[in-house]
């Protein structure tokens, strides 16, 4: 069953990812040859508008075949065509969509258990939160001027900034109060603050803080793989501390059996919560400005704006090409480390 699941998960978020290249393909006029569902042979098509839509023999995946777009072609109605700026707002569309449907699933998941406020539901006596006068109740606002909009932000932010002194600006009893805080080690090692502010606490909020918060969960998943990646260049964690597909099938697999005793409902949220982190995930992901990513497809025509010239096609293709085979060769390195972890 986790198998299935995460087939269908993967294959959805790429799928809606590829829906943004190709509505705004669409509009730009560009013709897309080819839009599909799955990888490999085609199963079943057929042509409407000038494209053929297809359903394919591996169940994962999914692609938007525009005319013209790796080639440098100008004919009529292929993607070299249209203005850089058409270009880049198609391009730019994939990963936005992304970002669109984890606001969406986020909507699904807030409107049915609420939001996890950052509220102090407790204090740990002889830790510095204590020492500074934060009580249970008061709610947390900002971190060192990052402003805190969910309880897991706040145990995320002391995860990121280990050892780090914090000025915490929080709401007590109505008033706005501040404390600077150094951390202290605690029994398991971490250097923590002391404050218990925890993410499954929920509270119900109207159908306009469902979409504010909604929002905010967003901001939350994108900001979340954006520290996660600092870390990895960093080298505060390494490339085997990272998960490709098999390790997020058992991710999969070990939530859906933990979830199971609880009901379909608990499944149906957990996995509403995974496909989340993976929509913002990818979509951060094909941000980065690597070639072969959306990202990289980006700096290529960013610098086409700037310069009023684009750059030579065959050029842009063999970077293309070049960062297709390294992310290859870093997609086998993190799955092979995924089926070792296994063992």
């Amino acid at each position: 069953m986790s198998i299935i699941l995460a087939l269908l998960i993967f294959s959805f978020i790429i799928l809606f990812h590829e829906l943004g290249h190709f509505l705004l393909a669409k509009r730009g006029g560009i013709t897309v040859e080819e839009f599909s569902l799955g990888m490999g042979p085609r199963l079943l098509s057929t042509v409407k508008g000038g494209t053929r839509y297809s359903w394919k023999l591996l169940p994962f995946g999914g692609s938007c075949m525009m005319l013209g777009e790796d080639e440098g072609s100008t004919e009529q109605g292929s993607f070299g065509s249209k203005s850089v700026w058409t270009r880049i707002s198609v391009i730019a569309a994939g990963p936005i969509f992304n970002f669109i449907l984890a606001f969406v699933l986020s909507v699904m998941i807030i409107g049915s258990i609420g939001v996890d406020k950052p509220v102090v539901l407790s204090v740990s006596e002889g830790y510095p939160a204590a020492e500074a006068g934060i009580q249970k109740g008061d709610t947390i606002l900002k971190m060192n001027g990052s402003r805190i909009y969910l309880g897991r932000e706040v145990s995320n932010y002391v995860t990121f900034h280990q050892g780090e002194t914090v000025t915490i600006e929080y709401l007590h009893e109505g008033e706005r109060q501040s404390a600077t805080l150094t951390p202290k080690e605690s029994e398991g090692g971490r250097k923590i603050f002391g404050i218990g502010v925890y993410s499954n606490y929920r509270e119900k909020v109207n159908a306009f803080e469902t979409l504010k918060y909604s929002a905010y969960e967003v901001k939350y998943w994108i900001q979340l793989t954006i520290e996660s990646l600092k870390m990895l260049f960093t080298g505060q964690v390494g490339i085997n501390d990272m998960a490709g597909p098999v390790g997020v099938v058992s991710i999969i697999d070990d939530t859906y059996k933990e979830s199971a005793a609880d009901g379909g409902f608990y499944i149906w949220l957990n996995m509403l919560n995974i496909s989340i982190l993976l929509t913002a995930n990818l979509g951060v992901m094909n941000l980065l400005p690597l070639p072969a990513l959306d990202g990289g497809r980006l700096v290529f025509l960013i610098l086409e704006a700037i310069r009023g010239k684009r750059v030579d096609p065959e050029k842009e293709g063999m970077v293309h090409f070049v960062g297709l085979m390294l992310l290859m060769v870093l997609m086998v390195v993190v799955m092979f480390n995924d089926i070792r972890k296994l063992f």
